[in-house]
């Protein structure tokens, strides 16, 4: 051991610079740890500011306290951890060569140099806006610091607020937080999709799930003002020229990585804008690691440089730059597989890896895609409804992604999906995957162990599918198929899609087979409530010479379109 301790400063209080500081603490007592948080708050749990300000619950300490109930504050810090915390201090410049940090308290005015050993960067993002008239008015918010969350809470508590917009289609949550407080709420998404890690068949579906709720979506229109009066907000404009009327406005487009004290300190900048690191967290200066939201990652499924301002992420950063503080080399933080989960009144959307459209555009051109629907578990257990869309590599049978909707239980689904992409696991290693079953938990065969064998059965040529996009495209274009729709009776009755589909129950076909098109060169496209009947009768329609059978993945229960009934 040195006869100094090592001098470690961390600026950053969020979430990967406590972990960071943490880390380092626990492998070395002596070493004199400072952090500088330039908010009044240390250790937030961001990603609990919706259900904050919906009132899941009340207590506010609760975002920024430990397990056993202990408010993370700088008392905390210096008695459980023996690290100085600085709060509402502002790092304002780093010098490389003295290896100092100047600083600022904020509320006294007062500068201070610290020095340093080792340093850390974990300045986190701030939230864009968008560059259109209004964006500074009174009842313009964001929800990305604690402060945010606490100001939107007051505003549902107050209930003067009757409309809202919530500016961007990926904080959908904040949707609940305000029909919650008895707002009525509009998403206002200028892409053609809400949710952009979803393929645009499970978006649409999120989308029409939000409408159940009240909630308006418009896709497709951008803000162009915000409109008010005496400095307050009255309505926002859209690029098409609507106005709406609303005294609240959620702005949730993104977020960019703070890098200015980085980038004025001569630290290299990636080309997506966040800090270059490699996968011991260090950056250009190896005396000078960062993480969390202000960094840039390496895909572990494209290999490409990527963003990814998640909070699980930036805690498993900060614990590798903390032992990499003490014992330099000895971590790697080595990607991500782009994993989330969110909760949107009783439906969770989860996803992992690639949708279709990344792959795509990460030149993995390769692919093929299967959509199935289920239940989580068994009917006679309450089953709840999963709807689900597997990429995989056509060549390899490598799992490439996921995403998994609906009110059944996701968070499982997505985190097994997760961890097949992490191991480069394929198709054949899940179709065969040993997980744990009973009635309670699962169906005998898993939903992701089934979307396996769906894909497959794609893949070895045994079923050709066919999404509900292309059979919409088909169907709008006036093309020559055949729509058998493998249902009963009743259920054809009680929900039908009025596609110009026929209706044949699966135990009436191989008597009705006259019914189908001579022609059995013909499309026929077979589905059923989640087309597990309608995958069968397209068996059975090629054992009888059928040579162009599709069979609509996911059937009824994917189809996001509107429909007859």
């Amino acid at each position: 051991m040195s006869s100094q301790p090592l001098k470690i400063i961390v600026i950053g209080g969020s979430a990967a610079g406590p972990k960071a500081a943490a880390k380092a603490r626990r492998l070395d007592e002596h070493a004199a740890i400072t952090i500088i948080q330039k908010e009044a708050d240390l250790s937030m749990a961001s990603c609990g500011y919706p259900y904050y300000v919906g009132g899941t619950f009340d207590d506010r300490n609760l975002l920024i306290c430990t397990p056993a109930g202990i408010v993370r504050d700088p008392t905390f810090f210096d008695k459980a951890k023996r690290i100085e915390a600085l709060v509402q201090t502002e790092a304002l410049s780093i010098d490389r060569v003295a290896k100092t940090v100047t600083c600022k308290h904020l509320p006294s005015g007062e500068i201070r140099t610290l020095s340093y050993d080792k340093l850390v960067i974990a300045t986190g993002a701030t939230a864009l806006y968008p560059p259109v008239p209004g964006v500074n008015l009174d009842g313009v918010l964001s929800l990305h610091s604690l402060a945010d969350a606490d100001a939107l809470r007051a505003v549902c508590d107050a209930k003067h607020v009757r409309n809202a917009v919530v500016v961007g289609g990926g904080l959908i949550e904040v949707c609940e937080a305000l029909h919650l407080a008895g707002i009525q709420t509009t998403v206002i998404e200028k892409t053609a999709a809400i949710l952009p890690f979803l393929d645009p068949e499970l978006s649409k579906l999120v989308a029409n799930y939000v409408r159940t709720h009240g909630a308006d979506i418009i896709k497709g229109n951008g803000v162009a003002a915000f409109l008010g009066e005496d400095g307050k907000l009255t309505g926002v404009k859209l690029d098409n020229g609507t106005e709406l009327p609303c005294e609240l406005a959620v702005v949730a487009v993104g977020v960019k990585p703070n890098v200015a004290l980085a980038a004025s300190a001569g630290l290299a900048i990636g080309g997506l804008g966040g800090i270059e690191v490699n996968e011991a967290m260090q950056t250009s200066d190896p005396d000078i690691y960062a993480g969390g939201d202000c960094v840039e990652c390496t895909s572990l499924i494209s290999g490409a440089k990527v963003r990814a301002p998640y909070g699980d992420l930036a805690n498993l950063q900060g614990r590798v730059i903390g032992q990499n503080l003490i014992h330099a080399g000895s971590a790697k933080f080595p990607g991500v597989t782009h994993t989330g989960i969110c909760k949107i009144f009783d439906y969770t959307v989860g996803f992992t890896g690639l949708s279709a459209g990344q792959a795509r555009a990460a030149g993995l051109t390769d692919i093929e895609t299967v959509t199935v629907a289920g239940l989580d578990i068994p009917g006679f257990m309450g089953g709840k409804l999963l709807i689900s869309k597997m990429v995989a590599d056509r060549k390899t049978g490598r799992v490439l992604g996921f995403q998994c909707i609906g009110p059944g239980d996701v968070s499982k689904r997505v985190a097994t999906i997760a961890m097949a992409i992490r191991g480069q696991l394929t198709i054949g290693d899940l179709a065969n995957a040993d997980l744990p079953y009973a009635p309670p938990y699962s169906l005998a065969l898993d939903h992701v162990i089934v979307c396996a064998h769906v894909m497959e059965n794609k893949l070895l040529g045994r079923m050709q599918g066919i999404s509900v996009s292309e059979v919409k495209q088909r169907v709008d274009s006036g093309t020559d198929c055949f729509i058998l729709d493998t249902r009963t009776p009743p259920e054809f009755e009680a929900r039908r899609l009025g596609i110009g589909e026929t209706l044949i129950p699966q135990g009436a076909l191989r008597a009705r087979l006259t019914e189908l098109p001579p022609d059995k060169d013909r499309e026929v496209i077979v589905y059923c409530a989640i087309s597990l009947r309608g995958y069968e009768c397209a068996a059975i329609l090629e054992g009888y010479g059928w040579r162009n059978v599709k069979v609509m993945e996911g059937g009824v229960a994917a189809w996001p379109y509107p429909r007859e009934r």
